[in-house]
């Protein structure tokens, strides 16, 4: 049963607010004044507080967040406020707060909040087992992820991992196959052992034999020394074989006999060398294509695609960018001696609108060259590549996305529009919130729901003129 604790200045209020929760949900209610009078109870995972009890003694919106914190650490908080305290509220949530109602407050809409709280928490737990129980240090900022196509990957990848099973990664160019087979290996029993990556497709056909298999001394014109292939410095680990759907037809043939046997020959060899390592592969072709048109051998891809994991696109893990770009910024910073703290809400906005055919490594290479021509603390409209992005942080060109349909379509350009429209409003109201209401013809608490739908911060727009 979850446990919520109702916080007001008004005890019928307080009364109110938890007969409007669920039946299987365990409420206590207290008024402003009994807070603090009785142990806390660490396990309360959701605490309802209006402003007046959450600025008690004129502390700030930080202090206060942090002293409820230390009551209930595991607690996710929800202001409630009245209209004309709205801009507490929102500031709450931008301190932290899981989020904020205003009176009168409607079932409805509580049910929404008590619902989003439950699905974070499921969300964290997953989060939480899989950083403490699975993933190794290195790797906690890459599977930290929002996006739902994601964590399916990882979990996958936890399935996986540990056995000596093939594994063929599919997906785009730039989505992180190299990444993942990393991945793999570092969470899997063989990663005291070699990671050996080879790119099939940057070898030459006559040379792909001889840095897979190695080679004799004399074996063919050059070969003035014996050189051991890529899976005899691989032995005991992992074998990652990039582009694999380019390698030649005899090559596919030595691929498949390594498999079955466990063995290889060196070319120019008469003597088979027993080999234990894991393959992993991957490629950007659709290989049933391949194998109709008869460029891949049908029984190496069923020896290949034993477990085949597909990585999405960027495209399809909008959710990821924010989260990937201030990831990179820290890189960056890191690297470039810079201290970036961040980008203008335009250029994010922008970030999430485009189509990335280059997926993660574009949107890695986009914030490289920004951080390099960056003057600012952020990262400005000008930083980026024109054909990206303009001087007034706005797409150049805005196709009309016929892939979808008209329905979705339209509201992806009325939220588009919506957005610059409130973002041009608070810039020119100076974020002075009952000002840009009466402007747009709506109440405050619209105004900040529409804001909150854009994540756009009053803060952000405070003294621009």
């Amino acid at each position: 049963m979850r446990k919520m604790l109702v916080i007001t200045r008004d005890g019928n209020r307080s009364e109110e607010i938890g007969s409007l929760l669920f039946q299987d949900t365990k409420i206590h209610t207290e008024t402003a004044t009994e807070s603090g009078e009785q142990p806390p109870d660490r396990e309360v995972d959701t605490v309802f507080v209006d402003v007046e009890s959450l600025l008690e003694s004129n502390k700030s919106i930080n202090k206060a967040l942090e002293s409820f914190w230390t009551h209930y650490p595991s607690a996710a908080i929800v202001v409630m406020a009245d209209e004309e305290q709205t801009g507490f509220a929102v500031d709450a949530v931008n301190a932290g707060a899981f989020d904020y109602l205003t009176h009168p407050i409607e079932k409805e809409e509580l049910g929404l909040v008590v619902k989003k709280v439950r699905e974070s928490d499921v969300l964290q737990s997953e989060l939480d087992y899989l950083r403490d129980q699975f993933w190794n240090e290195d790797f906690l900022d890459y599977v930290d992820t929002n996006s739902k196509a994601m964590r399916a990957v990882f979990v996958k990848i936890r399935q996986v991992a540990g056995t000596r099973t093939t594994v063929l990664l599919t997906g785009e160019t730039g989505t992180g196959k190299s990444l993942i087979a990393k991945l793999l290996h570092a969470h899997s029993n063989r990663k005291e052992k070699p990671f050996i990556s080879i790119h099939c497709g940057a070898i030459p056909d006559t040379l792909v034999e001889s840095e897979l298999f190695g080679h004799e001394k004399g074996a063919f014109t050059g070969a003035v020394r014996r050189k051991l292939g890529k899976f005899e410095l691989a032995q005991g680990g992992t074998i990652f074989l990039d582009e694999i759907g380019t390698v030649s037809q005899s090559v596919q043939v030595k691929l498949l006999n390594v498999i079955q046997e466990r063995r290889i020959q060196r070319v120019g060899g008469e003597h088979d060398i027993p080999v234990d390592v894991r393959i992993i592969a991957a490629t950007n072709e659709d290989m049933g294509k391949l194998c109709e048109d008869g460029k891949f051998r049908r029984d190496l891809f069923y020896r290949l695609n034993v477990f085949p994991i597909r990585i999405p696109s960027l495209r399809e893990r909008r959710e990821d960018i924010p989260r990937l770009s201030e990831y990179f910024i820290r890189q960056f910073n890191g690297q470039l001696n810079t201290e970036l703290k961040g980008m203008h809400p335009h250029v994010l906005d922008t970030l999430l609108e485009y189509d990335w055919p280059g997926n993660v490594r574009e949107l890695e290479n986009v914030i490289e060259r920004a951080c390099i021509l960056e003057t600012g603390e952020i990262l400005h409209p000008e930083s980026f590549p024109p054909d990206l992005l303009d001087t007034q942080g706005e797409v150049v060109t805005s196709p009309v996305k016929t892939d979808l349909p008209l329905k979705m379509a339209r509201q992806i350009t009325v939220d588009k529009f919506e957005k610059q429209y409130l973002t041009s409003l608070l810039e020119q109201c100076n974020g002075i919130m009952k000002d840009a209401a009466q402007r747009a013809g709506v109440t405050t608490r619209q105004l900040n729901k529409l804001m909150n739908r854009h994540s756009l911060y009053r803060a952000d727009f405070k003294n621009k003129n």
